[in-house]
């Protein structure tokens, strides 16, 4: 493999970023595979069009290319893999995604296969472009590219949690006051809420939204909101959630209850943008330091130290 020229090499490099985007598309396909029945969709479809296929060859025929074949092959993929993996990774795994939000409807099962396939596939494309050097940086690189491409799938996810989180605590305050003066005009709460979930299109609605399913399918508001603070795992839900129990079940004002929340949210939030505030000296200390002083001191010193060489060597 040492003797291999670049364009040689060319073919097996683009394979393998070929294998790191289709990771996220088999992803994406089999998530929203797992949504709908392409075929029940087609079977309905001729249903409702009076017209009687000829075979169920023809209409399976009909279902991309994709679905028929690719589909059910990454799904025995992701069973096998599932069957290499403890069940607390799973565990945990699964976690992760409730508090994402459930992107794009993926399952543990997928997010594992998507993890081994990138370590496969980043592993192969660092050894393919740096096949020259010795078996040791070889050995080096191999090992590395596995490690990062293992990782990059949970890191993602891991930003998709971060950015929920933060896309709710920014909402949750007018939320608050939005909910406060609907109660105040005489809506009840779950009325409140479906205001929010309807006028609104953000994370926080989405999951006032659920509560409001869940409730309307017999379950309980406090363990619907509960399932919610859960599922979301963020400090001022919890606490929101807390106080609506306990308001609810020592009968207090929901209103008064809604005005408290909503004041102590807004507080929150101007302290955490004060905080913000305070921080940036200490962050751009990082870039002056290590971009903008040295260019200062070449600009500066520069032209001394060119002298100084002149005249003393």
């Amino acid at each position: 493999m040492a003797g291999l020229s670049l364009f040689q090499l060319l073919p097996f490099i683009l394979g393998g970023i070929a294998i790191l985007v289709a990771v996220g598309l088999i992803a994406v396909g089999i998530s929203n595979s797992n949504q709908a029945d392409p075929l029940g969709d087609r079977l309905a479809e001729y249903g409702a069009q009076e017209q009687v296929a000829e075979n169920l060859e023809a209409i399976e025929m009909s279902i991309p290319f994709s679905q028929r074949v690719l589909l059910p092959l990454m799904q025995q993929i992701a069973r096998l893999t599932t069957s290499f993996t403890p069940q607390q990774a799973l565990e945990r795994t699964q976690r992760l995604l409730d508090l994402a939000g459930n992107p794009s409807g993926l399952t543990p099962s997928i997010m594992w296969m998507m993890r081994f396939i990138a370590l496969i596939g980043l592993s192969a494309l660092m050894l393919l472009l740096f096949a020259r050097r010795s078996p040791t940086m070889l050995l080096l690189f191999g090992v590395g590219g596995a490690v990062i491409g293992f990782m990059l799938p949970q890191m993602w996810l891991s930003s998709k949690v971060t950015r929920r989180q933060q896309a709710v605590i920014r909402a949750l305050p007018d939320a608050l006051d939005l909910m406060s003066i609907a109660v105040e005009a005489g809506l009840g709460f779950d009325q409140a809420m479906t205001q929010v979930s309807t006028k609104w299109d953000n994370e926080l609605s989405l999951a006032f939204g659920r509560v409001i399913r869940e409730i309307q399918l017999g379950k309980s508001r406090r363990e619907a909101l509960r399932s919610m603070a859960e599922s979301i795992d963020v400090a001022d839900v919890t606490s929101f959630t807390a106080a609506i129990i306990q308001a609810d079940q020592l009968g207090v004002s929901i209103a008064r209850v809604l005005k408290i929340q909503a004041d102590q949210m807004r507080i929150k939030r101007r302290q955490r943008a004060q905080e913000k505030a305070q921080q940036a000296p200490i962050k751009m200390m990082i870039p002056l330091v290590t971009l903008i002083f040295p260019s200062i001191w070449l600009v500066i010193l520069g032209p001394a130290a060119v002298s100084l060489f002149k005249n003393f060597f």
